[in-house]
């Protein structure tokens, strides 16, 4: 028999649920944008959480506010708010992933200009030719190198983000009494 794992706990405690929620926000109690902060806190911690350890959510709150059918709600709003930051996050990885890719159909047609002149003009003088060919060549790969950014290094952010996001969505999220 498998030995359960232990979760990683964020606790938040507010003295209002309110508190967690953007009051800005006009939206039903479920659909409102969590709080800036408290978005920042719960993110903060959960960066901190081991990888291979489910987290869980406690919010702590005065004991008048809890009851059964306010933490399905919290629980509710909670996992709403996270799976839409983790859906932003996928719209956002969308586009550098595009400016990638027009970025490689501007630059490999430059490349391959670069390469075939290059050998062309490596045939004539010996030392200008070296120089123009050598700069040619150079023209060549900084015409790419916006998209070897993007497809080497750019986007794993945005994916660690809606990962990290995708963790807190399925997390477990308990209302307990201060």
């Amino acid at each position: 028999m498998p030995i359960p794992e232990s979760c990683y706990t964020i606790l938040i405690r507010v003295d209002q649920a309110a508190r967690l929620f953007n009051s800005l926000d006009p939206t039903p109690f479920r659909e409102r944008d969590l709080d800036g902060d408290a978005e920042r806190f719960i993110v903060e911690w959960a960066e901190e959480a081991p990888k291979d350890r489910p987290i869980e959510l406690v919010v702590q709150l005065p004991p008048a506010e809890v009851n059964p059918e306010f933490t399905h709600t919290m629980q509710q709003a909670m996992r709403y708010n996270l799976d839409g930051r983790a859906n932003q996050a996928h719209r956002e990885l969308r586009e550098p992933l595009r400016e990638g890719r027009r970025a490689l159909v501007i630059g490999i047609p430059i490349l391959a200009f670069s390469l075939i002149t290059s050998q062309l003009v490596a045939s004539g003088v010996v030392a200008f030719s070296r120089v123009a060919s050598e700069s040619l060549l150079i023209f060549g790969w900084v015409a790419n190198w916006r998209a070897l950014e993007i497809f080497l290094y750019d986007w794993w952010p945005i994916v660690r983000r809606r990962r990290l996001y995708r963790r807190l969505a399925a997390a477990q999220v308990k209302v307990l009494p201060v």
